[in-house]
């Protein structure tokens, strides 16, 4: 059993390594996050989550590679698609994958040299391979150096399914996804709203009459 830490330990440690944006808006509503952990993009269909996890991707690769791993969709034409909607180009620091099991992805990222950025799109995908009670043991606590953000459904204005939900309780930075607008809760920042597509967003929120 390890010693417990006391107050002088805690203020002494290392810090952790932080996500740095070039975005203002992001660095605003996100804060010095640290680079460890999960997050959760959650929304409802058709409401943006895929396109602002691309766009969070590409803010994100900036600084350093990220991992985008399509487990629903794949890398069809049509994500294809959205990732040009996105406005990735071939010069952002970003390796694609379709669906990886867990095994396969905390093989793949203990790697030394592997992305330490993580998107893993989209959680319903894995409620039949780990329970909820097991994604941090399992999962999150496997990759300790790297941050896991998870894309999720919405179903009764709560994260969806059940491995969602406790993704969300875990998650130290929350994106809720609705009318193309991600309402940020961050335990960084006071958190704020960032806008996906400025035009649809104000029609769907109702600024434009």
């Amino acid at each position: 059993m390890s010693r417990s830490k006391t107050t002088s330990d805690l203020f002494q440690k290392k810090k952790n390594a932080l996500v740095y944006f070039s975005d203002p808006v992001f660095q605003s509503v996100i804060g010095n996050a640290e680079r460890k952990g999960c997050w959760i993009i959650y929304g409802y269909e058709k409401n943006g989550k895929t396109w602002f996890a691309l766009k969070l991707a590409k803010e994100i690769a900036k600084h350093e590679r990220v991992a985008y791993i399509s487990a629903e969709e794949g890398l069809d034409d049509s994500f294809t698609g959205a990732i040009r909607r996105a406005e990735i180009t071939t010069a952002d620091d970003i390796l694609w994958d379709e669906y990886l099991s867990i095994d396969e992805i905390i093989d793949k990222f203990k790697k030394q040299r592997s992305a330490n950025i993580i998107v893993i799109d989209n959680l319903t995908m894995y409620s039949d391979e780990i329970k909820p009670s097991e994604i941090k043991r399992k999962l999150v606590d496997a990759l300790p150096s790297k941050l896991i953000i998870f894309v999720a459904h919405e179903e009764r204005k709560e994260a969806y399914p059940a491995i969602a939900r406790m993704a969300k309780k875990m998650s130290k930075v929350i994106f809720h996804v609705q009318g193309l607008k991600a309402f940020v809760t961050s335990r960084f920042s006071p958190g704020g709203e960032i806008v996906i597509d400025e035009e649809k967003s104000e029609i769907y929120h109702g600024s434009i009459i």
